[in-house]
């Protein structure tokens, strides 16, 4: 299916189905995110998503994100990763031949009670997704960072992201080094709980509007300055925003390098709507410097707008 084909069916919903496509009859409130899921927990085999790539500007960036579920591994592209997570999960349903009619689930306890989850799933991704769902999280985001070695030792760095929370591990396999990552951001999780038991909540999402009304220190110094000096710690200066805004920054490193051989990262922060930028640079933390200003220039922007 094209983008534009799925463009226009989630938004107009009297749009007649195409026959390629997955029957969406009485499921018409359900992603194919949604309904791969429920697949998955139904057949035994939680879907994972990895993202593969991240390019393009700020203002127009393109992601591509695969979803491996059982043997079946399938490739979405879209210009925001949850566009581009859907697209990847239709082509999965379509391989699957799945009937969504058919699914039919319990409804999900609301229980905080994470060991009951493990005994479910017993698996740190399978845990993480179903804590995602269940809180109403965006789900867990994998990245491949690395992948290094001879073809017969390979080893595989990837990145585990929930919400604002990220871990990276190194395994002999993408799916070892899945697990790894996500069995550290548990850990992770757990430990900022105080016990076995995940309670931790991320901050509730700062609306521009506050930004905008704002009269705190920080970001009058922001609307006041200029970010054109040299030499300036711009992710010290955004880690200083966002604690006295009450947001979280999740740098995102893109393992695929520049045509001119430059390091690449994205910067998200937990505003409503979420922002994200883009960095390059010579070096990982020149590109993490440059994603923090270009987003410093994003608020400053939005919170001096009347």
């Amino acid at each position: 299916m094209s983008k534009e084909m799925y463009q226009a069916e989630i938004t107009s919903t009297n749009s007649s189905p195409n026959k390629e496509e997955v029957p969406r009859t009485n499921v018409a409130s359900k992603t194919p995110i949604q309904m791969l899921h429920e697949y998955g927990i139904k057949h035994g085999k939680i879907p994972t998503y990895v993202q593969e790539k991240a390019e393009g500007e700020a203002h127009q960036p393109s992601f591509v994100f695969s979803v491996t579920i059982g043997e079946v591994c399938c490739k979405g592209e879209g210009s925001s990763k949850k566009a581009a997570k859907h697209m990847a999960a239709e082509d999965a349903l379509r391989i699957l031949q799945m009937n969504t009619e058919a699914v039919s689930l319990p409804v999900k306890s609301e229980s905080n009670d994470v060991a009951a989850k493990s005994n479910d799933h017993n698996n740190s991704v399978g845990m993480l997704q179903e804590l995602s769902l269940q809180r109403g999280w965006r789900l867990p985001e994998y990245t491949m960072i690395m992948e290094t070695g001879p073809p017969h030792r390979r080893e595989f760095t990837i990145t585990c992201a929930v919400e604002s929370l990220s871990e990276t591990a190194a395994g002999s396999s993408k799916k070892a080094a899945k697990k790894a990552a996500a069995e550290k951001l548990v850990a992770k999780l757990q430990s900022l709980s105080g016990s076995s038991e995940i309670t931790w909540t991320p901050k509730p999402r700062v609306q521009f509007e506050n930004l905008k009304n704002s009269s705190a220190e920080k970001i009058s110094f922001l609307r006041r300055n200029p970010l054109s000096i040299p030499n300036t710690d711009y992710i010290q200066l955004m880690a200083e925003l966002s604690k006295e805004q009450r947001f979280d920054i999740a740098y995102m490193d893109i393992d695929e390098l520049t045509a001119n051989g430059q390091y690449q990262c994205l910067v998200e922060l937990s505003t409503s709507p979420v922002t994200v930028c883009h960095g390059t640079g010579i070096s990982r933390s020149n590109a993490h410097n440059a994603a923090a200003h270009s987003a410093l220039q994003y608020i400053k922007i939005m919170a001096s707008t009347k």
